[in-house]
C-alpha cells in the first residue's frame, strides 16, 4: 500500500481539518494538501519520471518539503531526504549514487547545484516557479506494493561513505504502527512541531501524524530557535516533536517557559544519541510526563526501542536511574536481540551486538550489495552497537559501534573526518575521536602529528570548511609527537582516549 492513500483518505473524511500550518498561519487544509500533492505528482509525471525513480529532497523545513515529500510518493517514486547542512561536494555524492533524476531543493541549494548539474531537474520550493507546479493537472495515487521502495534513508558506514538504505512503503507502515502502539495516541486534533531536520527523524515521524489526521506545523524560521518553539507550543495544542538531546537539554535550559506553553506540549520524543541520567532528571523537572526516549537507526527507522513516558515519569520505582539510563523495551513490532559475534543470542547482563528483525527493518542499501549482505543475516539487522538487557528486559547501550560519534544528535564518521585532514600538507598522521561533552554529549577531537612541527589549528579548521559540512569539523585538535599504535601499526584510538581523559 502506497502510504500518501492516508492523505487521500484524509482528504475525503475530513476535507477542512487543518493539515499544514507555516507558524500559526494556516497553509492547507487536508483537501488542499492532497490536492497539490496530486498536480505536483503529474508535473513529475509530465517531466517524465517514472514510478521507482529517486527524486532527491534537500532544503530546509518548510511547508513545500513536506507537499513535495508526499507529491513523490502519490507519483510512485522513491524519496531521498537530505541533510541540509551538508557540503556540497557530500549532497553531490548523494545525488549521485542515488541515480536521483530531480532535487526539490531552497534557493540557496539551487545556485549551489545548478552550475554543476545541469542534467538534473531542480524544483524551487521557495521560488515563484512552484506556484506553476501544484497547478499542475493532477493524477491519482499510483498503486504500488508494500515492497516498493519508498524512502533512500542515506546514513553512513564504517567507511564514513553514505550509504542508502532502503525503506519501503512497508517498512514505513509498520513504523507508524509502532509508534501508536508504543510510544503515544495521536488525535486529528494535535500536531507536530517539526523543528528538528525533516530530512531526518522528524520527518518520518510526519507520517504516523498523517495516517491519524493530525497537522503538520513548520516554524516560520524553519529550524530549532527556543523563544520562537516555547510560543508556538503556547498557539497550539496536542503539540509533538521530536528533538536531539541537545534540543531538550536546551529547551529545559530555557528561563522562558509559561503555563501556557507547557499546557500545549503534549509529547517530545528524543532519540539519535545518548541522554546522560542527570540531563534527563533536569529535563523531567520542567517536563514531567512529556518525556519518551526512542533507540533506532535509518535501516530500521526510529524502532528498535523505546523508552514511555510512564516509566519515565516512575521516579518512585525502585531502579528508576537505571531505567533512565537505558534506551527502554524493543517496539511491540520488533524482535531485539543481544548476540556475540557467531549471532548467538547472550544471556542477561552480557555485553553484545544488537540484532533487530521485523517489518521495519530495511530491504537492503541502495546498489551496496556487500555492505547488504554485511548488515542483514537471515532476517536480522545488524546494528554494529553494543548493549545488554537486564533481567526486566530494558535494553542500556554500552557503546556505538565502529567509532561512531554523535554530537547534538548528528552521526559524524571519524575516518570521514581523518580522510579530509590527511589531504592537507602539513598533516603526516592524524587519528579522530569523540570526547564526552556536556552540551552536545560528544564532540569532534582530531589527534594530529605534523610535518615539520607544523601547528596551525585555524589552518586546519578553514580545510575542513571547504571540504565537509561544518558540525563534522573537529571542536579540538591536539598536535602529538606521535600516535599510539600496537605491533601491527593500528592506531590504539582507546589510549588516545584515556589521554584526553
Amino acid at each position: 500500500m502506497n502510504c500518501v492513500l492516508w492523505l487521500k483518505r484524509k482528504a475525503l473524511q475530513a476535507p477542512d481539518a487543518p493539515a499544514l500550518l507555516r507558524g500559526t498561519r494556516l497553509v492547507a487544509d487536508h483537501a488542499t494538501l492532497a490536492r497539490r500533492a496530486a498536480a505536483l505528482a503529474g508535473s513529475f509525471v509530465a517531466s517524465g519520471l517514472v514510478p521507482g525513480e529517486r527524486v532527491m529532497l534537500l532544503s530546509a523545513n518548510q511547508p513545500a518539503y513536506l507537499e513535495a515529500l508526499f507529491a513523490i510518493w502519490w507519483a510512485g517514486l522513491v524519496a531521498v531526504p537530505v541533510n541540509a547542512k551538508l557540503h556540497p561536494r557530500e549532497a553531490a555524492y548523494i545525488l549521485e549514487q542515488s541515480g536521483a533524476k530531480a532535487v526539490c531543493v531552497d534557493e540557496e541549494w539551487r545556485d549551489k547545484l545548478a552550475a554543476s548539474f545541469t542534467d538534473v531537474r531542480l524544483i524551487t520550493l521557495d521560488g515563484g516557479e512552484y506556484s506553476q507546479y501544484v497547478m499542475h493537472p493532477p493524477i491519482d495515487v499510483v498503486d504500488v506494493a508494500d515492497s516498493a521502495l519508498a524512502w533512500l534513508f542515506y546514513t553512513s558506514g564504517t567507511t564514513g561513505r553514505p550509504k542508502g538504505a532502503m525503506l519501503t512503503h512497508g517498512n514505513l507502515a509498520a513504523m507508524c504502527l509502532n509508534y501508536v502502539a508504543q510510544v503515544d495516541a495521536i488525535a486529528p486534533a494535535d500536531c507536530i512541531l517539526h523543528a528538528a531536520p525533516l530530512s531526518h527523524g522528524s520527518g518520518l515521524y510526519a507520517l504516523p501524524h498523517l495516517m491519524a489526521g493530525a497537522a503538520q506545523v513548520v516554524p516560520e524560521s524553519g529550524g530549532f530557535v527556543e523563544d520562537e518553539v516555547i510560543a508556538l507550543l503556547a498557539a497550539h495544542r496536542g503539540v509533538t516533536m521530536f528533538a536531539a538531546p541537545t534540543m531538550v537539554k536546551r529547551l529545559a535550559r530555557h528561563a522562558g517557559w509559561t503555563a501556557r506553553a507547557l499546557r500545549g506540549l503534549k509529547l517530545i520524543v528524543y532519540g539519535g544519541g545518548p541522554m546522560y541520567v542527570a540531563d534527563a532528571e533536569d529535563a523531567l523537572r520542567i517536563f514531567a510526563g512529556k518525556l519518551a526516549q526512542i533507540y533506532g537507526q535509518g535501516e530500521t527507522p526510529m524502532t528498535i526501542t523505546a523508552l514511555p513516558r510512564a516509566v519515565m515519569n516512575d521516579a518512585a520505582h525502585l531502579r528508576f536511574r537505571e531505567r533512565l539510563a537505558s534506551v527502554g523495551v524493543p517496539f511491540t513490532g520488533v524482535e531485539v536481540r543481544v548476540c556475540d559475534k557467531a549471532g548467538r543470542e547472550l544471556p542477561v547482563g552480557e555485553v553484545g551486538e544488537i540484532r533487530v528483525r521485523g517489518g521495519t527493518v530495511m530491504a537492503g542499501y541502495w546498489r551496496d550489495a556487500a555492505a547488504t549482505a554485511a548488515a542483514l543475516s537471515e532476517g536480522w539487522l545488524l546494528t554494529g552497537d553494543l548493549g545488554s538487557f537486564d533481567a526486566e528486559g530494558f535494553l542500556t547501550l554500552k557503546d556505538r559501534g565502529k567509532d561512531l560519534i554523535i554530537s547534538g544528535g548528528s552521526n559524524i564518521y571519524p575516518r570521514e573526518v581523518e580522510e579530509v585532514l590527511l589531504t592537507h600538507p602539513g598533516v603526516a598522521e592524524v587519528s579522530v575521536i569523540g570526547e564526552v561533552d556536556v552540551e552536545w554529549g560528544e564532540v569532534v577531537v582530531a589527534c594530529v602529528v605534523g610535518r615539520d612541527g607544523f601547528a596551525d589549528a585555524a589552518a586546519l579548521d578553514a580545510h575542513c570548511l571547504r571540504h565537509i559540512a561544518r558540525f563534522k569539523r573537529p571542536k579540538q585538535y591536539r598536535f602529538l609527537s606521535a600516535l599510539p599504535k600496537n605491533a601491527y601499526g593500528k592506531v590504539l584510538k582507546t589510549a588516545l582516549r584515556e589521554s584526553l581523559r
